[in-house]
Parts: C-alpha cells; sequence; structure tokens
C-alpha cells in the first residue's frame, strides 16, 4: 500500500497536544557538565521554589517537559541543599535498567565524580555504589521496592523521587502504596513523584485522600518547549518496519544535521529495520555526514547498550533511540506489552497501539534541544482514535509475584492497601490459587515458610520454585542453566560482518526445526 507523509501545524504536537501542556519521558540527558549548561537547563530557575516545596510538603508532584532535567539535577539540588548530609541517601527510580545506568553516569560526571563513589547505581544483580560515600542513588522502581522487605521503613534514605510515574509500571505503582505507608509512619521522609500532566492529578489524589491524607503539591516546571512540527502518513501501512527504514533514508537524503530516533515494539523488528537500513546504505552517495544505525533493545549487552549514549561522530548521522541531539523521531505507533488472561492463568506479549500520552512524549524527544520533527507512521485519524493514556500495567499482568512480596512487607489483606488502580479481581484470583497450588500460600492465605525462601529470590515464582525444589531431586545444577538461558531473550550474540556468518551457521547447530523453544515460565 502506497502512503506519502502530510504535515501537520508546524510548532505542534498533534491538534489540541502542545509541549506546553504535556510533558514526556525525561531521561535528563545534557549536552555538558558544565555549570553554564546546567544553569541553561529549564529546571535551574525553579530551583529554589522546588526545594522550598520539599521542604514544607512531603510529597511533592513535578510536572516539567521533555529534557528540562528533572532526572538528573533535582538529585543534585537535594545534595546541594543537605538532604544528603548525616549519611543519609537520596533514592531516584528508573522503570528500565539502561535508564538507571546511563543517568547514573551523566550525573556522575556532572558532580566531577565517578560511578560507584559519590554516585551510584544499583539494578538487578548489580550494585554500583558504596554504602559510605554514595549520596545519590539511582535505582529501578522494582529493586527500591524489594529492599523496603529488609527495611520496611526505608530508613536510610531521607529522599525517594519515583521517576517516570506515568509509566505506571507494577513495581511503580506498588512503590508508591507503600510509600504513602511509609509517610504516615516517618513525617520527616520525602517523596517527589515524576509525572506526565495528564496523571498529575490522578497522583495528587491519591495521596490526598483519606485515611490519613498525605501533604502534596503539584509543581509545574514551566520552560523552553522547542517545536516540533508532526507528520501523518495520509493512508495506513501494512508494513510499519519497512516504512521506518524508508522514512529514516528520506529524513537522511532531504535534512540537514541531527540524530534520528525510531521507535519500534522488539528486538525482532529492529533487527529487521536495520536489515533493511544496511541495504539501503548501501545504496548512498558517498559522501557526508555518514548514516551509522545503532540499535537498543534489552537482547543487547550492557556494554552494547551504552554505545548508544556516545556522542556522535561529526561526520556521522545516529539513527537510534533517546539520545542527545536528536531532531527527528519516526515513531511506528505501536508497543509491545505483557498481558495476562486469568480465565486461562497465562501471560502473553502483545503488540497493542500507543496511547496518546505516549505518542506525544515520543514526539517530544525530537525537540529537546532545538526545533525537531516527527513523522508517525499512521494517519491523523487513527491517533484520533488512541486511547487517551496507557493501561496501568497491574490492570493486565500476572499478580503472583506482586502478592507475595506484599504478604513478606506484612499487608495481608492487601485489598485494604490503597492502589493507585485497583488490580482486576479475576487476576488476584488466579494469582492466589496459583500461589497455593505452590505452597507458598497456605489454604488460609498465610505465607509458608517455602514462600518466605521464595520472596527473597528476584526471580518470577514459579521459577524461583522449581530452583527451591531442585536440591530434592538432584538436579539443581541443571535447573540453574536452565534458568540461566530462559532469564534472557537470546542467548546467542550474532556480531557483524563475516564473523556474524560463521556465529550464525554455530547458532544453527542448536535449532530444531520441527519445534520451538519456548519459557516453562511463561
Amino acid at each position: 500500500m502506497s502512503a506519502t507523509l502530510q504535515f501537520w501545524k508546524p510548532g505542534t504536537l498533534g491538534p489540541g497536544s502542545s509541549l506546553d501542556r504535556t510533558s514526556g519521558e525525561d531521561d535528563g540527558f545534557i549536552p555538558s557538565a558544565a555549570p553554564s549548561q546546567r544553569d541553561r537547563l529549564p529546571i535551574a530557575k525553579h530551583k529554589d521554589s522546588l526545594m522550598h516545596c520539599v521542604e514544607n510538603h512531603q510529597v511533592v508532584i513535578v510536572i516539567g517537559h521533555t529534557g528540562c532535567g528533572k532526572t538528573t539535577q533535582i538529585p543534585q539540588y537535594l545534595h546541594e541543599t543537605g538532604w544528603s548530609s548525616g549519611g543519609r541517601v537520596i533514592a531516584c527510580t528508573q522503570p528500565r535498567r539502561v535508564a538507571v545506568t546511563s543517568v547514573a553516569a551523566r550525573t556522575a560526571h556532572e558532580m566531577g565524580s565517578i560511578v560507584g563513589e559519590e554516585v551510584g547505581y544499583t539494578i538487578r544483580f548489580e550494585d554500583v555504589s558504596s554504602k559510605s560515600l554514595t549520596r545519590i542513588c539511582y535505582m529501578t522502581d522494582g529493586v527500591l521496592f524489594r529492599e523496603a522487605l529488609i527495611d520496611p521503613l526505608l530508613s536510610r534514605f531521607s529522599v525517594i523521587m519515583v521517576d517516570e510515574a506515568h509509566e505506571r509500571s507494577v513495581y511503580t505503582d506498588l512503590l508508591l502504596a507503600i510509600l504513602k505507608k511509609i509517610c504516615r509512619k516517618r513525617p520527616s521522609l520525602r517523596v517527589i513523584v515524576s509525572s506526565a500532566t495528564l496523571d498529575a492529578i490522578a497522583f495528587l489524589e491519591f495521596f490526598s485522600s483519606h485515611p490519613e491524607p498525605i501533604d502534596s503539591r503539584i509543581v509545574s516546571l514551566e520552560g523552553r518547549a522547542y517545536p516540533v512540527q508532526i507528520a501523518y502518513l495520509d493512508q495506513p501501512t501494512d508494513d510499519y518496519v519497512r516504512k521506518a527504514a524508508e522514512t529514516v533514508i528520506s529524513i537522511h537524503r532531504q535534512h540537514g544535521r541531527g540524530d534520528i530516533l525510531v521507535f519500534l515494539t522488539g528486538r525482532e523488528e529492529i533487527d529487521r529495520c536495520l536489515e533493511e537500513l544496511m541495504d539501503a546504505i548501501s545504496s548512498l552517495p558517498d559522501k557526508r555526514p555518514y548514516l551509522r544505525p545503532v540499535a537498543l533493545h534489552s537482547g543487547l549487552s550492557m556494554t552494547e547498550q551504552m554505545q548508544v549514549f556516545e556522542p556522535t561522530p561529526p561526520d556521522s548521522r545516529k539513527a537510534s533511540i533517546t539520545i542527545e541531539g536528536v531532531k527527528f523521531v519516526v515513531d511506528c505507533g505501536f508497543v509491545k506489552i505483557r498481558t495476562f488472561d486469568g480465565s486461562i492463568g497465562l501471560s502473553s506479549l502483545k503488540v497493542v497501539p500507543v496511547s496518546q500520552a505516549s505518542a506525544i512524549q515520543r514526539a517530544g524527544r525530537a525537540g529537546r534541544t532545538s526545533e525537531g520533527l516527527c513523522y508517525r507512521l499512521y494517519p491523523f485519524s487513527t491517533y484520533n482514535q488512541l486511547s487517551t493514556v496507557a493501561i496501568p500495567e497491574i490492570s493486565r499482568t500476572e499478580l503472583s509475584s506482586a502478592i507475595l512480596q506484599l504478604k513478606a512487607l506484612g499487608i495481608d489483606n492487601f485489598m485494604k492497601l490503597q492502589w493507585l488502580t485497583i488490580p482486576p479481581s479475576d487476576a488476584i484470583a488466579q494469582s492466589f490459587s496459583s500461589l497455593v497450588i505452590h505452597s507458598i500460600i497456605d489454604d488460609d492465605g498465610r505465607m509458608t515458610s517455602l514462600g518466605s525462601k521464595v520472596a527473597e529470590i528476584p526471580l518470577d515464582v514459579k521459577a524461583a520454585c522449581v530452583l527451591l525444589n531442585s536440591h530434592h531431586f538432584r538436579c539443581g545444577e541443571e535447573i540453574l542453566t536452565i534458568l540461566a538461558m530462559t532469564a534472557v531473550q537470546d542467548v546467542f550474540i550474532i556480531p557483524s560482518g563475516a564473523a556474524g556468518a560463521l556465529a550464525e551457521l554455530e547458532r544453527r547447530k542448536f535449532t530444531a526445526e520441527e519445534g520451538v523453544m519456548s519459557s516453562p515460565f511463561i
């Protein structure tokens, strides 16, 4: 199906949507660590008023434009105003591991330190921090929630910043639920919630609601918003991956310098888009800037993931995700999410349309440091039909791990827990049934000794049960191997070039053409 690009009104993010009204995802990258650069960030002029609100209100909900510097600057402001004195720690959570490591590196660089000293990070199976030196610690929301199993009042933290809260991951919702309880026990604790505009009122109402409302305040960080021009397809495309590659090549041919950010739903689509781009690049005229495709997905090693944040060479243009220098965004309009069917007790990954809020946040990536362009690979009529915000993960996922960890915290009647969004009853019932079947809780709903051990292991509940029971069958080594193999999307690393061809031949030796491999723990 042929499709052409149509431009919408310049300087907007689509009809009725503007960066002046909507906050996007913010990972805090800035061009330089120089103080003069920090002072020019939009958030800088709000430092005093923001710190005043933190001092006088227990919960502060911060709204800010994409690229205003919330993630890297707020922890530094807190550190500079004494919130990390006396051995206290400022925590900042992120939903994704790669965001944790990258913003920790950026913040440490700005503070003239190295990661692991004054600024550290903690992700699953990796702790790069020092109990005696680290004053600002970035971590995933899941890691901080699990820390509450050891220290229910999170007493070593003076301020906890829940960043990207609008993404509404399961652990974000769980963390907010227990933070509200902790705030009542620890009046000195401060909580900062970084949210998109559309969710700010919901967060305020959550913390301010009865019983025992928490003193809360919304702070809007007004500041510059570079105009982003939006382009739509006049007709739907039947292959948005190929269309994304074609759009990247078109941008490269027609526009000046500036990196290109492409949003796709997963590794398979990213790899196919890279193949399309490499084929097209071979036919491009040999002139600068060169087009240098770079991938970023969870199947890459940490070293490979961090390559995407390296500065683009002066004679090149990078086509990838999120990074300083992005002026063009290509949005496929879809996202892959995990959903749970309580009637059959199975989880699955589904590709679904993005929400309008996510589309606006994606477009905002093009306007972080200068005017930008966003190409949406769907018609404007499709945008109008998208849901306003995404469905929270807790409403569409399996809840066995969440229920178990709440019980480990001593929250037995979790239906009385104040939820930002109440989980579906069928998912709760299915999860309880699964926990009873695996002897993790007994028929009276109390956690068993096996359940106490499972709660301490950062694995899926079923996987942890298999691991703990393996010694009875004298197959511990084999189970460890199986769990390690199923813990990653792909155990094979296929390099580019001639070495990649040889690696692919070796990989095929493990392939069974008559069947497929799937994880028994999904």
